[in-house]
């Protein structure tokens, strides 16, 4: 359940200063670009240079890597399965690489941008209803206390002797009374807290406003640039290439 907890940016990196919805553009184009082929050179193109991004994120590696981890398994795994399957180790790993690729760039766009922020952009640049987005971002702030209620219930649980969840085993023994406390304890809270949201007025659409109006800037522009001129040039030089294959092909 730790990993219910929010990787936190440094702030002052250059990656994590720039406007949330120039971030998911940027990511949403490398994504096409990986979506649209299963060459192995494009994939890696894209993978270089999302990790050379990563440098500039302002997330720790260390925990970065520990969060991809699940994610960087699963595709090695899908990878070896498809080489195996296709016997061609080739397009087993361009398989792992593209699943990597779009894996890392949603990692990177989420987990540098904070959730108010991103609220006020989908509210101001998208147009997004308000009320819906507010409620979302109630919802995804409440995600690290989770994380602390899954710990309280299984020390609780412990203490009156229901579970001892030392070993893996048991661990998964106890999985469900626990996920049933934890369903209960977060309907009880989003009660609580759809009622409080309501007194101070979050649903009264005409009076609404946005606190902190962000406009995109030139550094914005550069980021979503850069991601078209990486997805554009690799596919550019993987057909130059002749290894671009496209992954419905006509």
């Amino acid at each position: 359940m730790r990993l219910l907890e929010p990787l936190v940016p440094d702030p002052r990196a250059p990656l994590a200063r720039l406007h949330p919805m120039a971030k998911i553009v940027a990511a949403l184009i490398l994504m096409l670009a990986l979506f649209i082929t299963v060459d192995l050179l494009t994939s890696g193109v894209v993978v270089g240079a999302l990790l050379v991004a990563a440098r500039f994120s302002g997330l720790p590696p260390r925990s970065l890597m520990a969060r991809a981890a699940p994610l960087l398994i699963g595709a090695a795994s899908l990878g070896i399965f498809n080489a195996v399957l296709s016997q061609s180790p080739v397009s087993g790993a361009a398989i792992a690489l593209r699943i990597i690729g779009v894996s890392l760039a949603g990692m990177l766009a989420v987990a540098t941008i904070d959730p108010t922020d991103l609220a006020d952009a989908l509210v101001e640049h998208a147009h997004a209803p308000s009320r819906f987005v507010v409620g979302a971002l109630a919802a995804f702030r409440l995600f690290p206390l989770f994380s602390r209620e899954w710990d309280v219930l299984g020390l609780a649980r412990r203490a009156r002797g229901i579970e001892a969840d030392r070993t893996y085993v048991d661990r998964l023994r106890a999985f469900p009374g626990r996920a049933l406390g934890l369903l209960v304890a977060a309907i009880r809270r989003a009660t609580r807290l759809a009622l409080a949201m309501d007194a101070r007025g979050f649903g009264a659409q005409p009076c609404r406003t946005l606190a902190r109006p962000r406009a995109l800037t030139l550094p914005d522009a550069v980021l979503v640039a850069g991601a078209l001129v990486v997805a554009a040039g690799a596919t550019s030089l993987s057909i130059a290439l002749g290894t671009w294959r496209p992954l419905i092909a006509f």
